[in-house]
C-alpha cells in the first residue's frame, strides 16, 4: 500500500469517526431513555403507578404539574420547557417510583411572527388562529389570556342562566 494510499485511508477513517462523535450527541438527546416520561408543553399523559403510591413529589413543578387518580393512574401535565422528575412513596415514604420527565415545544403546526422584540404564535390546524406559547410577547400573551377569561366568564354566565 503506498504512502498516499494509506494517508487517504486515515483521512477518511478520521472524517467517518469524527462525524460519529458529531452526530452521537443528537442520538442521545433523540431517543429519551425507558425512564423518561416525555409530553408536550400544555398537553397531558398518563402513566400507570402502584396501587398503593400515597405521596408525589414534583423537582419543579414549573415545568411538569402531576396528579394522582383513583387506582395509581398519574395525569403528567407539562407545563413549562425543560426537565424534572416525580418521586413517588408510599405511606412508609418508601420509594416506588422516581422517574425523570421531559416537556418538549407544542406537535401542532406553529407559527412564530416576530414584531421587533416581541413574539406572537399561532396555530394553523386548518386555519391559523392565536395560541398562547411560553415566550410570546407580555402584550400578546396579556390580551389573548383576557380574551379567553371574558369568553369562559359569558360562557359560564349564559350557562347559570339557563338553569
Amino acid at each position: 500500500m503506498s504512502s498516499q494510499s494509506l494517508r487517504f485511508s486515515m483521512r477518511s477513517a478520521f472524517c467517518a469517526l469524527a462525524a460519529g462523535m458529531l452526530m452521537w450527541p443528537m442520538v442521545a438527546i433523540a431517543e429519551p431513555s425507558a425512564n423518561t416520561i416525555a409530553v408536550n408543553v400544555d398537553q397531558a399523559r398518563l402513566v400507570k403507578l402502584p396501587a398503593r403510591v400515597a405521596t408525589i413529589v414534583v423537582g419543579n413543578p414549573l415545568i411538569a404539574d402531576v396528579a394522582l387518580q383513583a387506582g395509581g393512574v398519574l395525569v403528567v401535565t407539562g407545563k413549562g420547557y425543560g426537565a424534572t422528575n416525580f418521586i413517588a412513596m408510599d405511606r412508609a415514604g418508601e420509594v416506588l417510583v422516581d422517574r425523570q420527565i421531559q416537556v418538549e415545544g407544542p406537535t401542532d403546526q406553529l407559527i412564530t411572527v416576530y414584531r421587533g422584540v416581541d413574539r406572537e404564535s399561532y396555530s394553523c390546524m386548518p386555519i391559523c388562529q392565536r395560541r398562547i406559547t411560553l415566550g410570546d410577547g407580555d402584550s400578546f400573551f396579556k390580551s389573548t389570556m383576557e380574551q379567553a377569561g371574558n369568553l369562559s366568564g359569558q360562557a359560564s354566565t349564559s350557562a347559570a342562566a339557563k338553569q
